[in-house]
């Protein structure tokens, strides 16, 4: 029987005045082994966007199977409020599908997709909206730039600035911090050749990276009201991410871009000395203060622009093709020597 009424009912939920979410799967079975310091080092991704943010942001963790050690750990950081929304899944259910519980529900004009082993940095989140400021087609940015992925999801940015002295290959801002994203990977040590020039955009005197790393990125959520509506099959790799985050903002005309300078590392399963002196040396924020007003687009597929899209990369298959854009975009004759 029901007595009395609910005194929830016929209540409107109040507008929150937070327009960005972040999102991290976390899937640790056991603390040992390969997940002996896994847990410490999301504790510190975890407070380091705490500590770092200046923009006001809802955080939601999605345990995917991770033991019960770790759960209880995780409801305790839920109870100090470092978490907004915990999600527990018993099983592995794999990445994007543990993704995809938080993201079908997120109301947030903005959100971050995060691995569990990101530190974040001073100015993250400044220097990721100040990009979105500028370029009103940016669906993705991502506060790590790396190497080499000039025509990963970017073919659109290609068409806008085939001709355009705004795009053009930079100095890299920061080599020492794309080097450590390739040890991060297991990389012994990144060539030189890998680690000189990028491929960037200039407007407004605000330089982006085109296209942007999987481990972390801001996406507009308009961007990805497309995504598909069924989970993977994949626990991890396979089609995940590109069927899932990359191609719906893509389809969509969304610019995929990352910042200039480096503002995050990715940490791996081992916690190092210089990451824990990184983790020290960032300088915390108290006061946080409402998202700059970014302009809302309604993004619409463009059935001929994706035509042309997909003839331009045709093109490039062509090496000749591809290298005279190369270098009508500022790769000298000796960088384009083994650019491919």
């Amino acid at each position: 029987m029901r007595k009395g009424v609910n005194s929830s009912k016929e209540q409107v939920i109040e507008a929150s005045n937070v327009e960005h979410r972040v999102i991290i799967p976390l899937h640790i079975p056991f603390e040992e082994a390969y997940y002996k310091d896994a847990f410490s080092i999301f504790e510190m991704c975890l407070n380091s966007i705490l500590n770092t943010s200046i923009y006001k942001l809802k955080i939601t963790v999605i345990s995917d199977g991770s033991c019960d050690n770790v759960n209880n750990k995780l409801y305790k950081l839920y109870q100090n409020n470092k978490i907004n929304e915990l999600i527990i899944e018993k099983d592995n259910i794999g990445k994007i599908n543990a993704i995809l519980k938080g993201l079908r529900t997120v109301n947030e004009q903005f959100v971050t997709i995060t691995d569990a082993d990101i530190l974040f940095l001073n100015d993250w989140d400044k220097s990721v909206f100040e990009i979105f400021s500028t370029y009103k087609k940016a669906a993705v940015v991502s506060p790590i730039p790396v190497f080499r992925k000039q025509l990963s999801y970017t073919a659109n940015i290609w068409l806008d600035y085939l001709f355009s002295k705004k795009m053009k290959f930079r100095a890299v801002k920061n080599p020492i911090a794309l080097e450590k994203f390739a040890n991060s990977l297991g990389w012994p040590f990144l060539r030189d050749k890998y680690k000189d020039v990028i491929m960037t955009l200039k407007q407004d005197n605000v330089i982006a990276v085109v296209s942007a790393a999987h481990c972390v990125a801001t996406y507009k959520t308009e961007y990805l009201k497309n995504i598909p509506k069924t989970n993977t099959i994949y626990k991890l790799g396979g089609n995940t991410e590109g069927e899932y985050l990359d191609k719906p903002p893509y389809m969509l005309d969304g610019y995929r871009l990352s910042t200039y300078d480096n503002y995050a590392y990715h940490m791996g399963n081992l916690k190092e000395d210089w990451l824990t002196d990184s983790f020290n040396s960032i300088k915390i924020v108290n006061e946080k203060t409402t998202l700059p007003i970014i302009e809302k687009t309604s993004p619409k597929k463009k059935p001929l622009k994706l035509m042309a899209m997909k003839l331009l990369l045709n093109s490039f298959k062509t090496r000749k093709v591809y290298d005279f854009f190369l270098k009508n975009k500022g790769l000298t004759k000796e960088k384009l020597k083994g650019f491919r």
